[in-house]
């Protein structure tokens, strides 16, 4: 059968390479694209959407027990599980169902299959009805990453658990291990616990939510703590002995090791990125701890191969994989798009609290020979966090001394990873400390608490 001939392949229909394919059918490539398992990846059918459909429901449940505190009254309050996970699931359905139709409207053909790259400019799909042969002479790889396996801790889907397991679990957890404080951990994490897990987090780092600015984290563990959460930190698991319903983790901290029994464990201790069975040692291509080496444009320096998304390296994040698509995608139809610096993007934890974050921590600016002004605003001096009931949390802005230039701003607290966007847009306005002061933020507000983390770095701070 002869190959068929595209302007782009893309492999992989997750964040990245479905955006990637839309662009570029939107600029005129006749576009391809090839999926081994979901339309829209990970993200959509495993990962960022039923996480968050899950962790709707811990939060009602959450305020639900908190009725008396809103003049309320609830009685007899429960969940079920299977209920709980069953809409979690349909969420996911309705949007991956959603990209397909997005391919059609697109005109986009899908091959449902695995790739490999036997040359340049080549691929070969293996389908359930055998193989296809497609060239282009532009080819994107987002093939996205996995859970990382450590020896020894394994996942087995009954007493240790992936991600996957713990969307779909086989049972409620009664006492759970978290091992991991990642964006996927503490998630997972404050999800069981609001739900009455009795749950521990292990951090190998020295503090939880290790990319999160330091006072941010500390700050967050304060809040889990409360809620009833153990957090270990510099502590590390080295092995799990499994028995009938139950494991004997092996932690390690302080030079100590201690033996503590858990019915389940969830495993969330970093991703892998999917560069195996593609052919792409032999092409030439550079990988680097399982990650494919890309320049600032996701150019793997084989002519007319781009790498883009989880697959290309950190941040590790959905956004920033669909930023790249389409900056690949422009590169490819001949237009001159700014490269996506890492910098840029935002980091959103799904946790209670909330966490958000854009921009370099307070260290990480220092660290990069910054002098800096540093702003802080509590939840608590804000009308609107207070009428909400959610009085627990804070917003710091870092600027640059000399020049006024917003280098970070870090959050904690409700309904943050919406508030984050107005700094990111300042940041890519390339906003200095007058202009945001400048700004008239509505009244009442949780935004009004950004304002105010400003003036606070410039002394003016009006409600503390």
């Amino acid at each position: 059968m002869a190959a068929k001939s595209y302007d782009l392949i893309v492999i992989g229909a997750g964040p990245g390479g479905y955006v990637a394919a839309i662009r570029a059918a939107q600029l005129g490539l006749k576009t391809v694209i090839v999926e081994r398992e979901h339309m829209g990846g990970i993200c959509l059918n495993w990962g960022c959407i039923p996480t968050k459909a899950l962790l709707r429901s811990a939060e009602v449940f959450h305020l639900m027990e908190r009725a008396k505190d809103f003049g309320l009254s609830a009685e007899k309050i429960g969940y079920d599980i299977d209920a709980v996970i069953k809409r979690s699931r349909g969420v996911a359905k309705q949007l991956s169902g959603g990209v397909s139709h997005l391919m059609k409207k697109n005109k986009i053909d899908v091959v449902m299959g695995a790739a490999t790259l036997p040359a340049k400019g080549k691929v070969s799909v293996k389908t359930d009805k055998g193989s296809e042969e497609l060239t282009a002479k532009n080819i994107i790889l987002a093939t996205g990453a996995r859970a990382r396996a450590l020896p020894g801790l394994e996942a087995d889907g009954d007493l240790v658990w992936t991600y996957k397991h713990a969307l779909q679990p086989p049972r409620m957890p009664k006492k759970l291990l978290v091992i991991g404080s990642g964006a996927i951990g503490i998630e997972f994490a404050s999800f069981y616990n609001t739900l009455g897990a009795e749950t521990t987090v292990v951090e190998v780092m020295d503090r939880i939510l290790p990319v999160e600015d330091a006072e941010i984290s500390a700050f967050a563990k304060k809040q889990f703590t409360k809620q009833g959460m153990k957090i270990m930190e510099k502590a590390s698991v080295k092995q799990l002995d499994r028995g009938k319903g139950k494991v004997t983790a092996h932690i390690e901290a302080g030079g100590k090791t201690e033996k503590i029994d858990f019915d389940t464990v969830i495993s969330a201790v970093g991703i892998v990125g999917n560069v195996e069975d593609l052919g792409l040692e032999k092409l030439g291509v550079k990988i680097d701890r399982t990650h494919v080496v890309v320049d600032e444009y996701c150019r793997t320096g084989v002519e007319g191969l781009f790498a883009i998304g989880d697959v290309a390296g950190a941040p590790w994040l959905a956004h920033k994989a669909s930023h790249e698509g389409v900056m690949v995608a422009e590169l490819i139809a001949g237009g001159h798009p700014h490269p996506v610096r890492p910098e840029a993007i935002a980091g959103c934890t799904y946790c209670q609290p909330q966490v958000a974050s854009v921009g370099y921590t307070e260290a990480k600016a220092k660290e990069l020979g910054h002098q800096v002004k540093v702003g802080r605003f509590p939840f608590i001096g804000n009308g609107k966090a207070i009428a909400l009931g959610e009085p627990e949390g804070m917003i710091k802005t870092v600027f640059d001394a000399k020049t006024g230039e917003l280098l970070g701003a870090h959050m904690v607290g409700a309904e943050v990873t919406e508030l984050i966007q107005g700094y990111i847009v300042g940041r890519t306005l390339e906003t200095t400390e007058a202009e945001l002061m400048e700004t008239v933020f509505p009244h009442p507000t949780l935004s009004e608490m950004m304002h105010e983390s400003v003036l606070d770095a410039y002394d003016r701070v009006v409600h503390i």
